[in-house]
C-alpha cells in the first residue's frame, strides 16, 4: 500500500478554548518506532478528557467544576494540566480509535498489515517514556483526531465485528474506564449506583454492571431516564433526589461536587465507592467517620491492567454490549462535535469520522 507523505488533522496548540484547536491538512505521517505500527483512522470519539485536557483542568491549580472553564483556566494549568503534568504541544487529541493497521516498524510482523484495531486508550509507559506514570492515547503521546496515528503494536487490539469504526469508536476510552472502575470494586449480583449515568462512561457502566448480574440504580435527569432504562439500568433517580441510605453494595461515581457526602450515606456498611471522574467539581467534604464507621473501601481508577481492555474486546466480539452513539461528525468539524458535548443533551458518545 502507497502511503502519503502529509495528512489531516486537529491540533491542540494550547491549553484554552476552541480556538486553540487548529485544523492542518500538511501534517508529515507518523512513522512507526520499532515496536510499534501505524494506523490509518477510521473514526474516533469525543470524551471527557479531551475537554479537560484542552482547557486544562486537571491542574492542581483548578478547583472548580469542568464547566466552569471553558475557556481555559490560564497560563496557571500550563505546568500540570495533563494527565501525567505538562502538556507537550502541539498535542493530536483523541482517546478513541479505531481503524486498520497499514504499516508496522521493524520488530512487528508484516502479518499484522490489514488488522482492524481497537486502541488501548490507557496504557502503560514503554521504553521509550520512562519517567511517564501513565500513557493516555491522545494525552502524553498524539491520538486519534487524525488520519494516521502511531501506537505500540501491544496496545492496538485486533477485533473482530460487524459494527461500523464509528461504533466500534465508541468503545475504547468510556467503556475501558467503566470496565476498570466495575473490576476494581469487585462489582458481582449486588446493587450498584451511578452518577452521571447518561455520560460515555456511565452509560457504559450500566451496560457493564448489568452483565455481571447487578442490579443498576442510574442517576440522571428525567429527559434521560427512559433512554437509560432501554440500556438496562432498573432503576432511575433524578441528580437532586434523595438517597436512601445504607441503600446500595457499590457506588461508580463520575460526578463529585457538593452532593459527594450523600453517596458515601448511600452506602451499606462495609461498601464500595470508585471514582473516576468529577465534573461536578473535584474538591469535597469528607467526613471520616463515614469511612471508618461504616469500613468502606475507596478506589481511585485510572490506571488499568492490560487484561481489561482484552476483556473489552471479548464482550464486543460476542455481542454482550452495545454502542451508543448519540450522533457522528466529521473531523474537520470537531469543534462543533465538543460544543454539542457541552451541551450534555445526548446519552452515550458522539463519533468522529475520519477517513472514509
Amino acid at each position: 500500500m502507497s502511503l502519503p507523505k502529509t495528512m489531516k488533522a486537529m491540533v491542540l496548540t494550547a491549553h484554552g478554548g476552541m480556538d486553540c484547536l487548529e485544523w492542518r491538512e500538511d501534517l508529515p505521517v507518523p512513522q512507526p518506532r520499532p515496536d510499534e505500527v501505524l494506523v490509518q483512522v477510521g473514526a474516533a470519539a469525543v470524551n471527557n478528557t479531551d475537554i479537560n485536557t484542552r482547557i486544562g483542568w486537571y491542574s492542581k491549580s483548578v478547583e472548580g467544576d469542568t464547566a466552569s472553564g471553558t475557556d481555559g483556566f490560564g497560563a496557571a494549568a500550563d505546568a500540570d494540566g495533563g494527565w501525567s503534568g505538562a502538556l507537550q504541544f502541539p498535542r493530536i487529541q483523541g482517546a478513541d480509535c479505531c481503524g486498520r493497521i497499514v504499516a508496522v516498524g521493524a520488530e512487528v510482523s508484516e502479518a499484522r498489515v490489514g488488522e482492524r484495531v481497537l486502541i488501548r486508550a490507557m496504557h502503560r509507559p514503554g521504553p521509550n517514556d520512562p519517567d511517564l506514570p501513565l500513557i493516555t492515547f491522545g494525552s502524553e503521546r498524539d491520538g486519534g483526531f487524525a488520519e494516521y496515528t502511531t501506537i505500540r503494536s501491544h496496545d492496538a487490539v485486533r477485533i473482530t465485528s460487524h459494527l461500523s469504526d464509528v461504533e466500534l469508536a465508541s468503545f475504547p476510552c468510556a467503556f475501558s474506564t467503566a470496565e476498570g472502575m466495575i473490576q476494581r470494586a469487585g462489582l458481582g449480583a449486588e446493587r450498584v449506583l451511578i452518577t452521571g449515568a447518561s455520560g460515555g462512561v456511565g452509560s457504559a457502566a450500566i451496560q457493564l454492571a448489568k452483565r455481571r448480574g447487578a442490579h443498576v440504580t442510574a442517576v440522571t435527569s428525567a429527559s434521560k431516564a427512559e433512554a437509560l432504562r432501554d440500556l438496562g439500568a432498573d432503576e432511575t433517580l433524578n441528580r437532586d433526589a434523595a438517597l436512601a441510605e445504607n441503600s446500595f453494595d457499590v457506588v461508580l461515581d463520575l460526578v463529585g461536587g457538593d452532593s459527594w457526602p450523600r453517596l458515601l450515606d448511600a452506602l451499606r456498611p462495609s461498601g464500595r465507592y470508585a471514582v473516576s471522574g468529577a465534573i461536578a467539581g473535584p474538591i469535597v467534604d469528607l467526613d471520616l467517620r463515614t469511612l471508618y464507621l461504616k469500613d468502606l473501601t475507596f478506589f481511585g481508577c485510572t490506571q488499568q491492567a492490560d487484561s481489561v481492555f482484552s476483556d473489552l474486546v471479548r464482550y464486543i466480539e460476542q455481542g454482550e454490549i452495545k454502542p451508543t452513539v448519540a450522533m457522528t461528525y466529521p473531523l474537520a468539524e470537531l469543534r462543533a462535535a465538543q460544543e454539542a458535548f457541552l451541551k450534555k443533551a445526548h446519552v452515550g458518545k458522539i463519533g468522529i469520522t475520519v477517513s472514509g
